[in-house]
């Protein structure tokens, strides 16, 4: 039977709605402030220590944690609205490497109703457990009201009894690092059941009403970070300002909070704390002191305040701290603390929990060519041809939802791609893949098999009344997998296969759209709150992980159709905390202008910080036309990204890097170039991500943690420790200032020439790049030869560029595996260490022994050695072993066309890059 919103006449009038939304900016009042959603409108009425305060009882320790109850500190008898304080449960335990670990819930034995809270699955690592230790330093006595128990090296964790209040301090000093409820504003919505006075068990926004079955139950507390000039993190915002700016106290004109919930929104404002497609719950900060961090748990809505100092005593403002306020939904307490010291240390004790970004192959590091739609067979074609025809490089060609026949996903427009696996077959022949879209909606037509069989097994999404869930998306009406369920993740995993998804070979990866999840007609653009889910759950409860389940269902269908050989590549536009363990993100829907331009680097850079390494914005803005000047510079600046990607809207003019004339064409392919010739560095990077969990783009404090002029700049960043980068934000920008941080110099990537650390410097700006530098005492790997793609780089050469610092030192690392499979876990890959110290390059083999069985080797040789900053009359080297001799001569810096600049270069040393070697300089 076919629905009304199947039909031809809804098709055309949903498309012609949607297309219209398209052509206008944003609208403010579509998306809920926090005055319209219960829970926040409530939390901030709360003022410091107003509300009736807690007490920690019964403090035991047991099975490697404390516990306690926490009970009204006045009699038990006393109300909060109405409704008896029951007893909740309280836990605290402690992970290696000074991880400390709240949680708090209610204790089902005193529960009026038979459910329990949710609690989020498969988030945290499954072997978490294992690292779980508690040395209790002491127990107090009821009359003293204070325990305190180790957290690990210099710091412990102190809960105080009455009024209830945890705190993380040094043990040396009793400096307290982090605190919670130091204000007093913990609040925990119990569940109850619904009486005839009951009046708030619904919510209503605009035309949408939601129930709440089991009524409220939000939670919100504060969190304090002691010693902390800034704070960081809680993607996903567009913001100007890397730190998080107060939202309230003295001083503050536009009070709303910074909001987590995945909404999917058009045309974001480039400057707003509303929340846009992901949420990730974790903010860390940095000061002069120290670095700390703090993660909750929770994928319901979220609401954070970041308090001005003076919020809580205008008179007597402390500045010696940055507070916060923290409120949800739904959930439970389920919260770490991390206590560093050093930023580093905090991203580390965070992947702990959460994981690392996984390692990707080699092709999805380079650049990706998209467009919302390439309509056929013949302009996927052309545009592929397009790009040998001006030697400009590219590995994967996107396909979004037009290719599909009809919005089904898994399926092809058999007019439009009749021939799929040949179009495939035919990029993989230079090296090159393709992406195509897979969303969340599945269209309700029952001669769709996907919907016959997600309906028939019963696995989709119901609504507040059992039935499956009916929204509307681009196929008009939808149903939407239930991914918390593992079983329909699994099912869901099983269409990747090749004999499912016809058409698809093994070189097609795919592209998570929509995944919010994105409902036109669902209230703010999403499902309804009282949706239900599997172990009824309430969509209120989860949403902001939907998207979430989606990627890893999506990953482990490529990861099960590659038996498990294969790394996926799924790019997602909604995430969650662990995201970073599935695959790519990117920063949606962005706009062709300039602040859109500069918004992206904060917007990366705070999705790095939360682990997101893996990310991007869309080269060139999703909506509307970038002027010539405009694009080249998004691609100068997008060539850094981690993801590197170019994409437009179908409203837009085409926007093919030829399309602008000669000379633009030239420098687009000069920008793109760069990125190619740096894989070797980037591909090092993304392993050092995939092991410690520190991002490939990183904020300039990250590396110079001391020195306070980096710790809200925004517009520089660092690619890992050896590259700055300054992007051009402004038409026809003349000169820009550049501070250099750190007391060594930087040479400019243009033309070598060196720039004082810790010095601001006014640049001329150029048209053909953007102001990058590499490190004095660093060494950077490339591969300089022009090639269509990283398939046809792998037998390449390598060129070693070295920048010495004041003492004529330099070192940096090279990693190498097969690009593609999983090998590497096993020892299948090559790391190599280089060190120039006392005018000696020496290459060091630094892969760690009995890591498995399986070997990788190169016969890749060195066909260059750059030197920045290599005294004048040093003329001749030494090769060890052979001890023979080599020039060292001018040479340039670059071997692309036009390169004037020339820098001390030793020529053909032809050293294998597998090898221990050493080079002394006579």
């Amino acid at each position: 039977m076919t629905s009304p919103f199947q039909s031809p006449l809804f098709s055309l009038l949903l498309t012609f709605l949607l297309l219209s939304s398209s052509a206008t900016a944003w609208k403010k009042d579509e998306f809920r402030n926090c005055k319209q959603t219960p829970f926040c409108k409530r939390a901030r009425s709360f003022t410091p220590h107003s509300l009736p305060s807690l007490s920690a009882s019964d403090v035991t320790l047991t099975d490697g944690a404390l516990t306690a109850r926490l009970i009204p500190s006045q009699p038990i008898e006393s109300v909060v609205d109405g409704y008896p304080h029951r007893p909740l449960l309280l836990r605290l335990s402690v992970y290696r490497g000074g991880i400390l670990r709240l949680e708090i819930d209610e204790d089902p034995s005193f529960s009026p109703v038979a459910r329990r809270r949710f609690r989020v699955p498969d988030v945290l690592l499954p072997d978490l457990d294992s690292n779980l230790r508690l040395y209790l330093s002491r127990i107090s006595s009821p009359s003293s009201g204070i325990s305190a128990f180790y957290l690990g090296d210099g710091f412990e964790a102190v809960i105080r009894h009455d009024p209830f209040e945890i705190s993380v301090r040094r043990t040396d000093t009793g400096e307290t690092v982090l605190s919670f409820n130091s204000h007093g504003l913990f609040d925990f919505e119990q569940l109850r059941a619904k009486n005839s006075e009951d009046e708030d068990w619904e919510e209503r926004f605009r035309s949408h009403t939601d129930t709440r079955p089991h009524g409220p139950q939000s939670i919100s507390f504060d969190v304090s970070f002691h010693g902390a000039e800034f704070v960081y993190g809680i993607p996903e915002h567009a913001s100007n300002s890397l730190s998080l700016r107060p939202t309230r106290g003295p001083g503050v004109d536009h009070s709303e909070p910074y909001r987590l919930f995945n909404l999917d929104v058009f045309e974001y404002l480039h400057d707003s704390p509303f929340g846009i497609y992901g949420s990730i719950p974790f903010m860390l900060s940095h000061g002069a002191k120290a670095s700390s961090g703090f993660f909750w748990l929770n994928a319901a809505e979220m609401q954070i305040d970041v308090l001005a100092p003076g919020w809580d005593d205008p008179v007597k403002p402390d500045t010696g701290r940055i507070d916060t306020h923290w409120m949800s939904e739904a959930g439970v307490v389920d919260a770490f603390f991390f206590v560093g010291p050093g930023p580093k240390d905090v991203l580390r004790q965070y992947a702990s929990l959460t994981g690392t970004t996984s390692m990707p192959q080699q092709f999805a590091i380079a650049y990706h060519q998209c467009r919302w739609n390439y309509r056929d067979e013949e302009d996927v074609a052309g545009v592929d041809a397009g790009f040998d025809e001006h030697d400009i490089p590219y590995d994967v060609l996107w396909l979004d939802i037009e290719h599909t026949d009809g919005k089904r996903y898994f399926t092809w427009d058999k007019v439009l791609f009749p021939n799929p696996e040949e179009m495939q077959k035919k990029l993989a022949a230079k090296g090159r893949k393709m992406v195509t879209i897979v969303d969340p909606h599945i269209k309700r037509d029952d001669s769709y098999h996907l919907h016959d069989e997600a309906t028939e097994k019963g696995y989709y999404v119901k609504d507040a009344t059992g039935k499956d869930f009916d929204g509307w998306c681009w196929p008009g009406s939808s149903s939407y997998p239930d991914m918390l369920n593992p079983e329909i993740r699994e099912w869901w995993a099983e269409k990747f296969a090749l004999k499912n998804y016809k058409g698809s070979t093994p070189s097609l990866y795919i592209w998570n759209d929509m995944n919010e999840p994105s409902v036109f007609n669902g209230p703010e653009v999403t499902m309804p709150r009282d949706a239900i889910h599997y172990g009824d759950v309430e969509h209120r409860e989860l949403h902001n992980a939907y998207g979430y389940y989606f990627h890893m269902a999506s990953s482990n269908g490529l990861l099960k159709r590659g038996e498990g050989k294969d790394r996926p590549f799924v790019l997602s536009r909604a995430f969650f905390a662990g995201s970073q363990r599935y695959g790519a993100v990117w920063t949606g829907d962005n706009s062709a202008d300039w602040d859109h331009l500069r918004v992206s680097v904060p917007m990366v850079l705070t999705l790095g910080l939360t682990g997101m390494s893996f990310s991007g914005a869309d080269v060139g803005g999703f909506f509307g036309n970038p002027e010539p000047e405009l694009l080249v510079r998004w691609y100068q600046l997008g060539a850094f990204y981690p993801f590197f990607r170019g994409h437009a809207h179908h409203d837009t003019k085409r926007r093919e890097p030829w399309l602008f004339g000669e000379r633009k064409t030239a420098l687009m392919r000069e920008a793109i170039h760069i990125r190619y010739s740096l894989l070797p560095y980037y591909y090092t990077l993304f392993r050092e991500a995939s092991v410690s969990g520190i991002p490939v783009m990183r904020p300039l404090w990250l590396e110079f943690p001391d020195d306070k002029e980096t710790y809200n700049n925004g517009e520089a960043f660092m690619v890992g420790p050896s590259l700055l980068v300054q992007g051009i934000y402004h038409e026809g920008e003349k000169t820009v200032s550049v501070y250099l941080p750190g007391k060594e110099s930087w040479y400019n990537l243009r033309n070598g020439v060196p720039y004082a650390g810790s010095v601001s410097h006014k640049l001329e700006v150029y048209e053909d790049s953007i102001p990058s530098f590499q490190r004095a005492g660093t060494i950077i790997p490339r591969k300089d030869r022009f090639r269509r793609s990283t398939t046809q780089m792998v037998n390449d050469p390598y060129t070693l560029v070295i920048a010495l610092n004041s003492s004529l030192a330099a070192e940096g690392e090279l990693y190498i595996d097969d690009g593609k499979s999983y090998d590497f876990e096993q020892g299948g890959f090559i790391q190599r260490h280089f060190v120039f110290a006392e005018r000696k390059l020496t290459s060091i083999n630094i892969v760690p022994a009995n890591l498995g069985e399986k070997k990788f080797s190169s016969d890749c040789i060195i066909e260059r050695i750059i030197f920045l900053g290599l005294p004048s009359g040093m003329k001749k080297a030494v090769l060890e072993p052979g001890n023979y001799e080599v020039d060292i001569e001018l040479g340039p810096l670059n071997i692309r066309g036009g390169s004037n600049s020339v820098a001390h270069t030793i020529r053909k040393p032809n050293v294998r890059i597998a090898n221990d070697w050493a080079l002394r300089i006579l």
